[in-house]
């Protein structure tokens, strides 16, 4: 029968399905090395995903580098494996068996004559010497242990003796006799203590080449083979990892370089995902060619004179899956990129049934709750919860006072403490994603004072008011968990996902300069100031009339208890004397140090130190573990830098204020709210309208940040979305919190670090290679934590009060520009300023012509400035309706923009992407 082309034959061999992946191939390559008359093999390169090669010096590797091969050894592998033994499945349990049975092969098929036997055999049991290991030549110092080398020597020959015998009994007695004489060799102690086995998954299996020249062959000895089972070689591999393929090459004398081109190119081959699927799979010798062809097919050829064969590629961030390379590049474009799919799973499927998709989530979730705890007892969490709770406790206390001012201490930095503290906890517990941090937002707080300013102008009692709107607002949030209203989610795509975030982003870098600035009125540089003129200044303090004019109550009755003639007015201090009624007269008396410019200094210092610490874990100096240690606690070490550069000067810089006492902030009020008594009855039901509002901007608020933590690019490793069991979370917050300290228990969520920075995930290495990515891992050991210590704050003021203001705030100015890197709409936006040959290589650029993409832009800016106005201004209160607006906004774009676009600059609506698959099925009808 005619053979079939190569992409059909491979979607024959690798179309099932449901066969569990194949492990990851680990391949080293050894060359035969000669020493006059001496010989063994010895380590050149290695690949996990990528090549790492032994320098030319012979005492360390390069980087890690994608492979560069040429086209002409690609066709002499392919030619090799036409010509020479492959053997599929080869019971072997030992490298001298496995070796006999090559050669015997070679010699039935007429490809070895029979005489070569004793001499390829000799040449391929030599002792294969690794990058750890010691060259032939010996040392000064090695001279002295030449009775243990003898001893070693001995031994060697000995098991080669029984290694020898023990194949001819197997030959007699059969298979059975041999597994029992010769057992698997145990791994070496530089095996063992190799410290590469941790790149290494647990379940790889090896891929050895060996390669070399001898004099005694006239044409070339190839041999591909595939174990039956994964076995330990010993000594051949430089760790301790079960070989599954061997592939050797000896050739004659003269061609060392064109053999050493062929087991790179095999190597590479094998660490290719699919022609490692094709290997573990292949049935015979043209399954593995078709595999070549088909690898033949995807290579592209690089002109000889327009490029260093020399250089190394840098191993790229992002590598294309195995199903792309198989689909054969038919994809979607000429140069095999796809567009983001806007993957919508069966956890956001609405089910008609009564709280059918929180049953289905609390189902999803179960499994992975204990190891939500155990996988957070990391050191990376000493760095996530010290950055989280400083920017907890300082949005906390910010909102706090305000709500003071706003509600007349009804709600103040106690309640704001206490409410964080339990909403936070209660959500990081329970919740469906626990890496949302809740916290107060900027419409919440103007909700308060439209609220408060009602219920004083129609003589409604504040506290019983908005306690029914939050029991509203948690009966609405239980109702919309209970229909299934979390599919609403499908609906938001990255342009609102995109305006939220930056939203988020712009709101930290606003207020951290907003709150610099406000330094430098409180704290004003003195510019008057003359070194010249040092002299004509001073301040004197100047008795009072002895009898003024309107004293107050509080000076009258110092004036009585202290005889103002017998103070001597010159020795008092600034405080002293305007605390006993007199005034400060002189040139120098409104002189004040330049704390705003010391503020500036620990606010910028911190900004820039944290920023450049963040980015040394991709620098070139000390160990990976020293830079990402120092990496990951970057925050923390800025923060402690510039607290003792504070406390070094010792000026009196704005401190973080944490209250003492442990009550109400209000006097009058206590801990818990009695739900009547004090409003008339319809109250309790009107409260429901306000609470509507509420309702959206705690749904729309937590919906829209769970999708941006579930986005694909932060590499989450979560067990689906579990939208149903975060409404259910954030009712259960909203009920509890009203009653006993403040506003609703999820008035706001907060993810610090929208881009994927700084929030409460920590990093683990989720698939081995040269260049491993880091996935985060779901857990709630950090939020926990972070939130205990928030409602424990009052008892670590004596601490707290030493972190200066301008400290916090440059970490908030941090956590703002760090979210902005990754966001799309920010790149799209610095578009504007950029002449087109100095624009970034973007996918979307490749495919989206210039004009539609800054149209698209300038949608999204107009709609995030809109967003912002209402945010600032009394308007706020509609704030949860424009969030909502925004998905209309989004739906409005299909009429505007192509699908195509859509799909490279934002995401298609599923209802469109499921159009588009009906339209292809019935075209191919």
């Amino acid at each position: 029968p005619a053979v079939s082309p190569a992409a059909e034959r491979l979607r024959y061999i690798l179309g099932e399905d449901d066969e569990p992946p194949n492990p990851t191939v680990f391949t080293e390559m050894d060359t035969l090395q000669h020493d006059g008359e001496e010989m063994e093999w010895k380590e050149s390169a290695r690949w996990i995903k990528f090549e790492e090669k032994v320098e030319e010096g012979g005492e360390r590797w390069s980087k890690p580098h994608v492979s560069t091969l040429s086209l002409h050894s690609l066709f002499e592998l392919r030619t090799c494996l036409q010509t020479g033994t492959v053997l599929l499945d080869l019971d072997g349990y030992s490298l001298p068996q496995i070796i006999d049975d090559v050669i015997e092969k070679q010699i039935e098929d007429g490809l070895l004559k029979p005489e070569l036997r004793e001499k390829i055999s000799y040449v391929l049991l030599r002792k294969h010497r690794h990058q750890t290991k010691k060259p032939i030549h010996r040392s000064l110092a090695d001279i002295g242990k030449s009775v243990s080398s003898n001893t070693s020597e001995s031994l060697g020959s000995n098991l080669c003796l029984a290694a020898s015998l023990s194949l001819r009994v197997w030959k007699r007695g059969g298979k059975a006799k041999f597994r029992q004489l010769l057992p698997s060799p145990p791994s070496s102690f530089q095996q063992l203590k190799n410290k590469f086995i941790k790149k290494i998954p647990k379940d790889a299996e090896a891929s050895n080449v060996l390669v070399g020249e001898v004099e005694f062959l006239e044409k070339p000895f190839v041999a591909f083979v595939r174990l039956l089972q994964a076995t330990m070689l010993g000594g051949v591999t430089e760790v301790p990892v079960p070989t599954r393929f061997l592939f050797i090459l000896l050739g004659p004398a003269g061609k060392a370089k064109s053999y050493n081109e062929i087991g790179r190119a095999i190597a590479t081959l094998m660490v290719d995902d699919l022609f490692s699927d094709v290997a573990y799979r292949a049935r015979d010798r043209e399954d593995l060619i078709a595999g070549i062809d088909e690898f033949l097919d995807e290579v592209i050829v690089l002109p000889p004179g327009e490029w260093d064969p020399n250089i190394r590629i840098e191993p790229p961030k992002k590598v294309p899956s195995a199903e792309k390379s198989a689909g054969g590049g038919g994809g979607g474009s000429d140069d095999g990129e796809m567009p983001e799919v806007h993957e919508i799973g069966e956890e956001l499927a609405w089910t008609g049934r009564f709280c059918g998709g929180l049953y289905l989530d609390i189902k999803r979730k179960l499994p992975w709750f204990p190891s939500d705890f155990y996988e957070g007892f990391h050191i990376q969490s000493i760095s996530a919860i010290l950055f989280i709770y400083l920017g907890c406790i300082t949005n906390a206390i910010t909102f706090g006072g305000l709500l003071g001012d706003a509600t007349d201490n009804y709600q103040g930095v106690m309640e704001s403490f206490l409410g964080t503290a339990m909403a936070g906890s209660m959500f990081c517990l329970f919740a469906g994603q626990p890496l949302i941090i809740l916290s107060s937002t900027g419409p919440i707080l103007i909700f308060e004072k439209l609220l408060f300013d009602f219920s004083k102008g129609n003589g409604i009692d504040y506290m019983e008011f908005r306690l029914w709107i939050g029991l509203h607002s948690a009966l609405q949030c239980l109702i919309l968990v209970a229909t299934d209203a979390s599919f609403i989610i499908k609906y938001i795509t990255r342009f609102t996902e995109e305006g939220f975030s930056t939203l988020i982003s712009f709101i930290f870098i606003y207020d951290a300069i907003k709150k610099m600035i406000g330094a430098f009125k409180y704290y004003p540089i003195n510019s008057d100031f003359k070194p010249d003129y040092v002299t004509m200044y001073k301040c004197e303090c100047i008795a009072p009339d002895p009898a003024p004019v309107a004293p107050n109550t509080t000076n009258m009755s110092l004036y009585n208890a202290i005889n103002l003639t017998a103070l001597d007015w010159t020795q008092l201090s600034k405080k002293e004397c305007l605390k006993y009624g007199g005034s400060l007269v002189g040139k120098s008396c409104k002189f004040v140090p330049d704390l705003a410019l010391m503020s500036f200094i620990l606010f910028f210092g911190t900004y820039s130190m944290t920023l450049t610490l963040k980015k040394f874990k991709f620098s070139r100096y000390f160990p990976t573990k020293l830079r990402k240690l120092i990496s990951d606690f970057s925050i923390f070490m800025s923060i402690l830098m510039f607290v003792g550069l504070d406390v070094l000067f010792g000026l009196n810089t704005p401190k973080l204020q944490v209250p003492t006492d442990f009550k109400p902030t209000r006097v009058d009020r206590g801990w818990f709210v009695f739900p009547f008594g004090k409003n008339p009855w319809w109250v309790y039901l009107a409260s429901a309208l306000p609470a509507l509002l509420v309702t959206i901007l705690i749904f729309m608020d937590q919906q829209i940040t769970a999708v941006i933590v579930n986005r694909k690019e932060h590499k989450l490793r979560v067990s689906g979305d579990s939208s149903h069991a975060q409404g259910h979370s954030i009712a259960s917050g909203t009920a509890c919190t009203p009653a006993s300290t403040r506003f609703w228990g999820a008035d706001g969520v907060l993810l610090q670090g929208t881009g994927g920075r700084g929030s409460p995930r920590l990093g683990t290495l989720c698939k081995a290679g040269a260049r491993p990515f880091l996935c985060k891992l779901e857990q709630r050991v950090t939020g926990i934590i972070v939130f205990v210590l928030t409602g424990i704050s009052v008892f670590l003021a004596p601490i707290l009060k030493y972190i200066p203001m301008p400290v916090l705030y440059g970490v908030f100015l941090y956590m703002g520009v760090a979210s902005l890197n990754g966001i799309q709409f920010w790149d799209r936006c610095k578009l504007f300023l950029m002449p087109a040959k100095h624009q970034p290589d973007y996918v979307f650029l490749r495919h989206v012509p210039l004009r539609r993409i800054h149209l698209f832009t300038l949608v999204q800016i107009v709609c995030l400035a809109i967003l912002w106005i209402l945010k600032s201004t009394v308007a706020a209160i509609i704030f949860p309706v424009m969030i909502l607006a925004l998905i209309l906004v989004r739906r409005l774009l299909d009429f505007v923009f192509s699908q195509h676009d859509l799909a490279w600059i934002d995401n298609i609506i599923p209802e469109k992407e499921k159009k588009k698959e009906d339209d292809k099925k019935k075209k191919k009808k």
